[in-house]
């Protein structure tokens, strides 16, 4: 029988969130072969420094290795769909970083390209994968929140603040037309999707753009980087820096979302709350051991993440006991041995816990209406498949 240990990846992408891929498989036992860099001497450089076996001259040398059964995409945005679409058609299992394309026309034929392939193919949604998260999925779909009115919440950073900050998303032909919507919006709302199991029906957006004119470097930058050069040119901004919106959910629930990449002192805050007939909860990301419950009539209470006091889903996704704090890193370790199990027995499962590519394309149509109604003032309908 086949084990993890078995099964050899490949990474694209050799910056901040490729290198937390890297370490993830090798935390749960994946083989990790080679990378791919943004140039061969990008790629030899961080696989020395990731102690990976080999670096790839490019995609084809990549799929021309038969140790590589799967191949997780975390390159810019706008190779996502062309580099997974030869990854499918080469026959490996694909793990896409979000967005899943620049466009929903190029996200619905990546899911064409799925179904004929019969592979896995997931996005990687990895906030689903806090284990508290998806032990509240279990207790909303067991009805102990009771009818879902009130789902708010925000997702802020503070990366993107000044002038001078940049990075490879800012560019739209690299990132995409939504920037703060598509980067960390698709994540709350994949999130609040996944715990609520009701999905977005219809939104009312407005978008803004605080600083109409950065500074770009005229040579590269990392992710995060706190770096600064003097050698900038001035480039106009044409993507929103912060975004508000009203949501209406099926079932008859209502909610409210706050995004921002520049609010002073806010690294990495996703928080939500979502308000049903007999209780609430709410959880912040930024503290994600704990999760709060709300009642009307008895004391509120507090669940630390405990293996011994979640149910399955939240017991799967958790490696340590409780009072050990797991983080950011950790959910790409839970969502990975999810996305391998599946891998070893050779399709995905019927309701997969990870995102597949359908929810990623449902996030893709989301991004649609979000733009629509920004642009048009007017509330805007979903149109789900």
């Amino acid at each position: 029988m086949r084990t993890i240990a078995d099964v050899g990846a490949a990474v694209i992408g050799t910056g901040f969130i490729g290198t937390v891929h890297v370490e993830a498989l090798r935390r749960i036992g994946v083989r990790v072969r080679g990378v791919l860099g943004s140039s061969p001497e990008r790629g030899a450089e961080r696989a020395r420094a990731l102690g990976v076996p080999r670096a790839y001259a490019d995609l084809d040398e990549l799929l021309a290795d038969d140790d590589v059964e799967v191949v997780h995409v975390t390159s810019p945005n706008h190779l996502h769909a062309p580099q997974a679409t030869a990854i499918l058609r080469a026959g490996r299992h694909v793990v896409c970083e979000k967005p899943l394309a620049m466009t929903s026309a190029e996200s619905a034929g990546l899911m064409r390209v799925e179904a004929a392939s019969g592979l896995i193919a997931a996005v990687n949604f990895n906030i689903r994968f806090y284990p508290l998260n998806q032990h509240l999925r279990e207790r909303v779909a067991a009805g102990d929140l009771g009818e879902i009115r009130l789902v708010t919440g925000r997702y802020h950073q503070d990366w993107l603040l000044e002038a001078t900050d940049w990075n490879w998303r800012l560019e739209p032909d690299k990132g995409g037309s939504l920037r703060a919507v598509g980067d960390i919006g698709s994540h709350w709302l994949d999130l609040m999707t996944f715990v609520t199991g009701r999905r977005v029906e219809a939104v009312m957006a407005d978008l803004a753009t605080f600083i109409p004119v950065r500074r770009q470097p005229r040579g590269p930058v990392q992710s995060f980087s706190t770096e600064r050069s003097a050698d900038t040119t001035a480039r106009e901004m044409a993507t929103e820096d912060a975004a508000t919106m009203l949501l209406r959910f099926e079932g008859g629930g209502r909610g409210a979302l706050s995004l921002s990449q520049v609010s002073p002192g806010r690294k990495n805050s996703l928080q939500y709350e979502i308000d049903g007939s007999e209780a609430a909860a709410a959880w912040d990301s930024e503290t994600p051991d704990h999760l709060w419950i709300g009642h009307r009539d008895r004391p509120n209470e507090v669940l630390q993440r405990n293996p011994a006091l979640m149910g399955e889903a939240g017991r799967a996704a958790a490696a340590l006991p409780g009072g050990h704090v797991e983080g950011f890193g950790d959910t790409f370790g839970a969502l990975f041995r999810a996305i391998y199990a599946d891998v070893l027995v050779g399709r995905m499962a019927e309701r997969p816990p990870y995102a597949t590519f359908a929810d990623g394309h449902e996030e893709m149509v989301l991004g649609d209406a979000i733009a629509e109604s920004a642009r048009t003032g007017r509330w805007v309908e979903i149109p789900h498949a």
